[in-house]
C-alpha cells in the first residue's frame, strides 16, 4: 500500500526521454531555466537556439529538446513567437504567475519550517471517470505540501490555503469534491508515526543528501547558465520532496537546514554569471569572453 501510495503521488513526465539531463525531466530543466534566470527580469522571448545549446550541453537531442518546447506549448505552458523565421518561447501568463508563487518558497532562508502543531488536513472522492483531474489534483498537493496517510486523506504541515491552491493550479472544479480544515492532535496521537506513513521520510532523507553532495563543490569553469539551471531544477525536486515537516518529529541530524544553506551560496554566486551569459545569448550586451 505503502508503495503505491509513493508511486501515485510521483508526477511522471512525458517530456523525459531516458538518461538526459542526468536523470533531470526535461520539463524541469524549461521551468528551472525560466524561473532562475529570465522570471523578474525585463527579457525578450528565448530563441530556440538557446534553447538547443542549454539542452545540448545536459546531453539532449535536439529534437528531444524541440519535442519539449513544442509539447509545453501545446500544454499551455509556453507561448510561441515567430520572430522572422525563428521561433522564440516565453512564459504564457498562467505560468508566470505560478512561478512568481513558487519563487516565493524557492527563494526562501527556512522553505522547510512550519509552526510546530499546526496541520491541515484534506479529504476528496474522485469519481473513477476523472483520472485525469485525480493525477493533476495529486500533483498540485504534493506541491503544496501534503503527503496521502490513506486514499482520500492528505495531511500537510502548517496551514495551507487549499482554495489558492485549486486556483494556482487550474483545479478549481476540484473545491467542490474535497474538504479540508486545520487541526492539531489530540493526546495520544503518535504524530510521529503519522508523518512516516504520509511521506518517505528515508528518501526525503536522501534527497537532501544527494542534493548537498552535487552542489557542496562545482567547477568555476562550468557554463553559469547551465550550472544554475541544474541547480534550480534538482532544487525544485528537493521542495517537492519535503513538504516541512516539523523537526522535532525527525532525527537531530535532519539535513534539510543544511541543503537550504548549500542552494542560497551556489545560487548567489552562479546568478550574477548566469545571467551575464544569457544576456549576451540574447544580444543585449557584447560577446566578450569576461
Amino acid at each position: 500500500m505503502q508503495q503505491k501510495k509513493n508511486e501515485d503521488n510521483r508526477s511522471d513526465d512525458p517530456d523525459q526521454p531516458a538518461g538526459a539531463g542526468g536523470g533531470r525531466r526535461s520539463k524541469e530543466l524549461v521551468f528551472a531555466f525560466f524561473g532562475g534566470v529570465v522570471h523578474g527580469r525585463d527579457l525578450p522571448a528565448v530563441p530556440t537556439a538557446v534553447f538547443l545549446r542549454l539542452f545540448g550541453a545536459l546531453g539532449v537531442a535536439p529534437a528531444a529538446a524541440r519535442a519539449t518546447l513544442a509539447r509545453m506549448t501545446r500544454n499551455g505552458l509556453l507561448e510561441r513567437i515567430k520572430v522572422g523565421r525563428t521561433a522564440h518561447y516565453r512564459l504564457t501568463p498562467s505560468t508566470e504567475a505560478l512561478i512568481r508563487k513558487a519563487a516565493v518558497r524557492v527563494e526562501s532562508a527556512a522553505p522547510f519550517e512550519h509552526p510546530d502543531g499546526q496541520w491541515t488536513l484534506l479529504s476528496y472522492s474522485m469519481p473513477e471517470t476523472r483520472r485525469d483531474l485525480r493525477h493533476r489534483l495529486r500533483s498540485a498537493l504534493t506541491w503544496a505540501g501534503f503527503g496521502g496517510l490513506r486514499d482520500g486523506l492528505w495531511i500537510a504541515p502548517g496551514i495551507v490555503d487549499v482554495a489558492e491552491v485549486f486556483a494556482d493550479a487550474g483545479l478549481s472544479e476540484a473545491t467542490g469534491l474535497a474538504d479540508w480544515f486545520a487541526a492539531s492532535p489530540l493526546p495520544g496521537v503518535q504524530v510521529d508515526e503519522l508523518v512516516r506513513r504520509a511521506w518517505p521520510v528515508d528518501h526525503i532523507r536522501a534527497q537532501h543528501e544527494q542534493f548537498v553532495r552535487t552542489w557542496w563543490t562545482w567547477s568555476e569553469e562550468d557554463d553559469p547558465l547551465v550550472q544554475l539551471t541544474l541547480l534550480g531544477a534538482d532544487w525544485l525536486r528537493v521542495l517537492r520532496a519535503d513538504p516541512g515537516i516539523p523537526a522535532r518529529h525527525l532525527t537531530p541530524d535532519w539535513p534539510a537546514a543544511q541543503s537550504a544553506a548549500v542552494y542560497r551560496r551556489c545560487h548567489q554566486a552562479l546568478l550574477p554569471r548566469a545571467e551575464r551569459r544569457l544576456d549576451r545569448e540574447l544580444g543585449l550586451t557584447a560577446l566578450d569572453p569576461s
